[in-house]
């Protein structure tokens, strides 16, 4: 927890940029029966049935100092699918940076491992030497910043039923463009010396010499 609190600490530096990334599964759900359209003085009237149209994968990438986001909608949530994502983070968003600083937490495919079950060893290593990571603790995915830009998606994007993958994707693009726009940032505020006093149980208590 510590380790995270203390990256969250850094100052921002483009050529080391700070990036938290996430994943939540997608149902998508059409109508069983048509809406009622909206009409003056009355909301738009949707059935509580519904009719299921399979699942998928929503990856997000957050740079919270720059108020910066990518986001992508992927048919499964595989290692590989993973290791098609930290490419596209390393070659296409950040191709110039020194390092990027990845914040994740430990999901099984989120592994350097994954990228050599995608490409050659070379590629892999490649890849994986741009970056270095740091993994919130079991249990502690609350301290990925990522979590919170997933949330901001949900209420303003996902609040409606959604049947198709192609349309998911093209409104979740529009989301990503006008936050983009907006520059929206994340300011974290909770700090190490904030864990140390509210989380105090979570510390092992270490007993004196005379104790």
């Amino acid at each position: 927890m510590e380790d995270v609190l203390d990256v969250y600490e850094r100052p921002y530096d483009e050529r080391r940029p700070m990036v938290c990334m996430d994943e939540k599964p997608y149902q998508l759900l059409g109508e069983a029966r048509e809406p009622l359209p909206m009409r003056p003085g009355d909301d738009q009237k949707l059935d509580s049935e519904y009719v299921r149209h399979g699942t998928c994968s929503i990856f997000v990438f957050t740079e919270p100092l720059a108020g910066r986001r990518h986001v992508s909608v992927r048919e499964h949530r595989t290692a590989e699918d993973w290791a098609e994502e930290i490419k596209y983070l390393s070659d296409v968003m950040y191709p110039d940076a020194e390092k990027i600083v990845l914040v994740m937490d430990n999901l099984n495919t989120h592994k350097p491992a994954s990228l050599y079950k995608r490409y050659s060893p070379a590629e892999a290593r490649r890849i994986i030497r741009r970056l270095e990571i740091h993994y919130t603790p079991k249990h502690g995915s609350w301290l990925d910043i990522a979590e919170i830009e997933l949330n901001v998606m949900t209420r303003q994007c996902l609040d409606r039923r959604i049947d198709n993958i192609e349309v998911l994707r093209h409104e979740l693009m529009a989301w990503e463009c006008n936050r983009n726009n907006s520059k929206d940032k994340i300011i974290w505020q909770f700090r190490t010396a904030d864990a140390r006093v509210k989380l105090v149980s979570l510390y092992p208590i270490i007993l004196s010499a005379n104790e």
